[in-house]
Parts: C-alpha cells; sequence; structure tokens
C-alpha cells in the first residue's frame, strides 16, 4: 500500500482583518505639470478625472513605501508580526526582478521567516494576490498573511509622455489576512485577456504604454460582467454589496461600472471609490489605498460589503466579495 500524503486542516474563512497605506510626501497637481508639458487642469480631469497625484522621492523606495503601509496594517489587524506567516508583494514596477522585495518587507517588519514572494498580474495583482492568500488560510498552509500592493510607476513612466505621465503615480496599500469562522473575502472571478497583451506594456526604454482608447472600451465593456459574476460566486444579489471599489484606472471607467452594476440591481447608495482624483493610478497599490481611505474618510465601515474588482496589463482581471474589516 503506498504511504498516504496528509494535510493540514485549513480555516473554514478568511477575512481581512486590518488595512494600511502609505502616500509620498510630494503632491503634483495639474497646474505643475502643465508647466512642463502640453496639457491643462481641465484636459486631464476631463479624460481621467485626476486633480493631483503622489510622486515618490528618492527615498520613499518600493520597500520603504511598502513597510509603511505593512506595519500600519498590521497594527490594524491586532496581530504581532510573529502571527504572519505569508508575505507576498503585488507589483508592476520593480526594477529588478531579484532579490524579491516581498523577503525584505517581511524581515523589515520583524516577521520571522515567513513564506514571502512577489506577484505581477499588472493592476489586477492585488485582487489576484487577496485570492492566493484567501485559498492558502482555507488549505492550512498560512494561519495569517500580509499583503502589500506597491508601485513606484514613476520609474518606469516617460515624463515627456502626457498621455501616461498625467496618470500613473506611486504609493503602498496593503491589507492583513486572517483565518475566520465564517468567510469574509468571496470566490475570486478571474481571467486574462492574452490576445489583447499589446494594449499595455513596456517600449524598449522601459517605459509603460497603452493604447488609452482601446483599453477605455475594453475596461467600461467587460468589466462590469466580471464584477456580476463575483457577486454571484459569493452567492450575493447586486443589491447586497454596500462599497464598490475598482480599481483605480480612470473616473470615467469607475464611473461606467457602477452605473451598468446600478443597472443590474445595486443600490443608488452604494458608496464608489474615487481616489482616483488625488491619488492617480497606483497600479496595484491602488485597490487597498483606495479601501484604507475610505476607512478612514468614515465612508465604509467595519462589515460592509465591498466589491473590489482589478484590471490591466495581461490583459489581467479579477475581482471578489470581502467584507469591510
Amino acid at each position: 500500500m503506498s504511504p498516504q500524503i496528509q494535510q493540514r486542516p485549513g480555516a473554514p474563512g478568511a477575512r481581512i482583518l486590518g488595512l494600511g497605506g502609505y502616500r509620498p510626501r510630494r503632491r503634483v497637481t495639474n497646474l505643475e505639470l502643465a508647466e512642463v508639458m502640453d496639457t491643462n487642469d481641465e484636459w486631464i480631469q476631463s479624460r481621467v478625472g485626476i486633480a493631483e497625484r503622489r510622486w515618490a522621492g528618492e527615498d520613499e523606495t518600493l520597500v520603504e513605501m511598502a513597510v509603511a503601509a505593512g506595519g500600519k496594517a498590521i497594527a490594524a489587524s491586532g496581530l504581532d508580526p510573529d502571527e504572519i506567516d505569508m508575505v507576498v508583494a503585488a507589483s508592476a514596477s520593480l526594477k529588478h526582478p531579484i532579490p524579491g522585495i516581498g523577503p525584505q518587507i517581511g524581515f523589515r517588519l520583524g516577521i520571522k521567516r515567513p513564506g514571502a514572494f512577489d506577484l505581477n498580474a499588472g493592476c489586477a495583482g492585488f485582487c489576484y494576490s487577496l485570492s492566493l492568500v484567501n485559498d492558502a488560510i482555507r488549505a492550512g498552509t498560512v494561519r495569517n498573511a500580509l499583503l502589500v500592493g506597491v508601485e513606484r510607476l514613476t520609474d518606469v513612466t516617460d515624463m515627456t509622455d502626457r498621455t501616461t505621465a498625467v496618470i500613473f503615480a506611486d504609493g503602498a496599500g496593503a491589507a492583513v489576512v486572517g483565518a475566520s469562522d465564517e468567510p469574509g473575502i468571496g470566490p475570486v472571478a478571474w481571467g486574462t485577456a492574452g490576445d489583447l497583451v499589446d494594449m499595455i506594456g513596456m517600449t524598449e526604454s522601459a517605459n509603460i504604454f497603452q493604447e488609452g482608447q482601446s483599453v477605455f472600451r475594453w475596461a467600461t465593456t467587460k468589466i462590469a460582467p466580471i464584477a456580476l459574476r463575483a457577486i454571484d460566486l459569493a452567492g450575493l444579489e447586486p443589491s447586497d454589496i454596500d462599497v464598490l471599489i475598482p480599481h483605480q484606472a480612470n473616473l470615467r471607467i469607475v464611473e461606467a461600472i457602477a452605473k451598468k452594476l446600478r443597472k443590474e440591481g445595486a443600490r443608488e447608495d452604494m458608496v464608489v471609490a474615487d481616489d482616483i482624483v488625488y491619488s492617480g493610478n497606483t497600479s496595484s497599490a491602488s485597490i487597498p489605498m483606495a479601501m484604507d481611505h475610505m476607512r478612514a474618510a468614515g465612508q465604509i465601515h467595519s462589515g460592509d460589503v465591498a466589491l473590489l474588482v482589478g484590471f490591466g496589463a495581461g490583459l489581467s482581471y479579477a475581482g471578489q466579495v470581502v467584507v469591510c474589516p
């Protein structure tokens, strides 16, 4: 008889226990950009809805920003660093693939020997990572995990190109996810449109580019159905959603997704994240940054049902329903 491999017993579910965010010190307004490139405040706000964004200084590295956000999330969770078993760093703007920043973040935060790694799924990175962490906890691989979305997109942006320089920004958002007697994170609705991979990418000089109009049409057409599928997988109805937190790519995209969900039964009083206005597009960091900002501002409350949906390079997308901490 062959030996039987044993499995660890997992938790019935997982939930977000704490949130944290970090916004770089430097505030960059549209008026400042208008001084160095052919643009203006009206042009930017009418197309993407951004009034200002944050750009990281030399000392505000990916690791430093992630540590700042992660430390706040751990404090908010009520856990000690010793209780964290896994660290996942979601980012699309690493200058070097090795060494990974996940292990560095864990060490800096005093987390002892965690399983740690980086994940790049473009702007869907946070939602992809949240799904993996949720599954790892329910499988018994870990008990508690720290997930950080962190970007320095100014490192990979051509500051003379107004189509990208006015959009992309820097920052970090983090969440601690832990075992729960009741599920607080729904099944993920995810996928990729690999045939459209050339819509967003990197130039030979390692600067990000995107076909703005094509991405806009794709997002405003395809993302609402993914969001509805995530709601269905969680066994809920659109009317059950208290908060919508999509990737903060463009205010017009955010509003289009919200409008389509309301047509399918979402409530008029559903709160919709608009962090894009003051933070710009921070890719993997945008959803946790927006969620943390809304919590701090009193726009969302513990127990609220939130729908997260990320989308971007790949073209990758992912969404899930979560209970707010």
